[in-house]
């Protein structure tokens, strides 16, 4: 009988050596999908009307009725899954255009996760025209971030 005891615990012992040893694939950014940072365009503001003027370095450019114009990119904002960054287009003080710059994709299931919420997270900011979106189930972390990340261009563009 002891013997058995032995054997069980070996087994198990070694059963979870082999469970916290296990490491999952890199996985490469989904075509169209989350952006590594290296990779990522520079992305700088101009005046609307600009003709091969030096691009501003900081918010939007205010137009005439003090709205704003132009493209933001926001602060990186940490998530426990990975980074999230946004580039925000506005005119006339509207939301016009979001894009990820930044989606946690270290993990191949982050990298999924974050192709397939994009796009539903870019829609719900088009259509609340603020960072008040839902949060999409299995992306909490992501769906937080990028309201965050939204929030943070939206405040810096308006204020």
């Amino acid at each position: 009988m002891p013997t058995r005891g032995i054997v069980a615990l070996v087994i198990t012992a070694l059963s979870l050596v082999l469970l916290l040893s296990f490491k999952t694939p890199e996985a490469s950014p989904v075509a169209g999908g989350p952006v590594r940072p290296s990779e990522r365009p520079a992305l700088t503001t101009t005046a609307p009307g600009a003709s091969g003027a030096a691009p501003a370095p900081s918010g939007p450019a205010p137009s005439a009725a003090g709205t704003a114009n132009g493209q933001v990119t926001s602060p990186v904002v940490d998530t426990r899954y990975g980074p999230v960054q946004l580039a925000v287009t506005f005119s006339k003080g509207k939301l016009t255009d979001v894009k990820a710059l930044q989606l946690p994709f270290d993990r191949q299931l982050s990298a999924r996760i974050s192709s397939y919420v994009e796009p539903i997270l870019r829609q719900e900011a088009l259509t609340a025209q603020s960072a008040n979106i839902d949060l999409i189930s299995g992306a909490t972390y992501t769906s937080e971030g990028y309201a965050q990340s939204l929030q943070a261009v939206i405040d810096r563009a308006h204020g």
